[in-house]
């Protein structure tokens, strides 16, 4: 009998501590990060027809180098699709890790697990041991998070892969502002903790601020593209910003001062060729629907 298997699977907004989760780092030190899906999805669609061909589809909310870990949920929805009968979301964000790193990913984990199973994730990486509590603020906090953070698409396909690189030998080599630069970004990401959880709307945007800052003690080509854009407007309209994933491009999330200020971010945004993205907190992870045909 035929069938379809449809799996629809969120991105994630990295709130702090991307970086301490690649294993380079995390194989020596724990690595900590703070995540949340968004409604926006990657879908594959498997179909299997009545002579047992294989067809397999994809399709994306966002465009793929937005920093949004979009190519980790696309291995996410994948491998849920073909190979995703009775395991657990953890199980698929593994294979999903596992697939890239064959193919030359030397990248974290946080992006499989975003998708794999939706939410706000506080995540703890110790080698390749990867821990996940979901937090759980109040509906209100919510949509409070979701007036004041504003995502932009500036355009520019996040492709930092040499930056990337240039870190990590930098790290390999002793050059002691890596590890120092990584220690303060896992801390962003137990601050970023209390702020969700004590439900600080202005402690999100000041640790979101504190993360881009510890970042730039990496390499401030990482937030450059972003920077002359929003520098003008800290202090007055804004006062937090984050590149998505490891920046150089990409979506960047600006925490706005109050929501009065909206329109003039938005102006500026607008003016300099971004574009606004809607969002709003995705609390599932993998969506996983099997149909059979006759």
């Amino acid at each position: 009998m035929a069938k379809t298997i449809t799996v629809r699977v969120p991105v994630r907004i990295d709130l702090a501590g991307g970086w301490t989760d690649v294993p380079a780092y995390c194989k020596e030190h724990t690595g900590e990060v703070v995540n949340l899906a968004i409604n926006r999805y990657i879908t594959a669609e498997m179909h299997i027809d009545d002579e047992r061909r294989i067809s397999v589809r994809y399709s994306s909310d966002v465009p793929i180098g937005s920093g949004l870990g979009t190519s980790a949920a696309m291995n996410v929805a994948f491998l849920s699709a073909i190979a995703g009968d009775g395991k657990s979301p953890d199980e698929i964000a593994e294979l999903a890790f596992q697939f890239e790193a064959l193919l030359g990913n030397t990248g974290g984990r946080q992006d499989q697990w975003a998708s794999a199973n939706g939410g706000f994730q506080h995540l703890r990486f110790d080698g390749d041991n990867v821990t996940s509590r979901q937090l759980n603020p109040s509906p209100k906090f919510i949509e409070d998070l979701e007036r004041n953070l504003l995502l932009f698409d500036s355009g520019i396909a996040h492709v930092s892969g040499d930056l990337h690189d240039s870190v990590w030998q930098r790290y390999a080599n002793g050059d002691e502002d890596i590890p120092e630069a990584l220690r303060r970004i896992r801390y962003m990401a137990q601050e970023m903790v209390e702020a969700i959880e004590s439900e600080d709307i202005p402690g999100v945007g000041i640790s979101l601020f504190r993360t881009t800052k510890s970042v730039d003690w990496l390499d401030k080509a990482f937030d450059e593209p972003f920077r002359r854009v929003l520098k003008p407007l800290w202090g007055t309209y804004i006062f937090g910003w984050k590149a998505m994933g490891a920046g150089a491009g990409g979506v960047v999330g600006v925490m706005l001062e109050d929501e009065g200020c909206r329109s003039e971010v938005m102006a500026v945004a607008e003016q300099n060729g971004w574009k606004h993205i809607d969002w709003a907190v995705e609390q599932q992870g993998i969506q996983r629907t099997v149909n059979l045909h006759e």
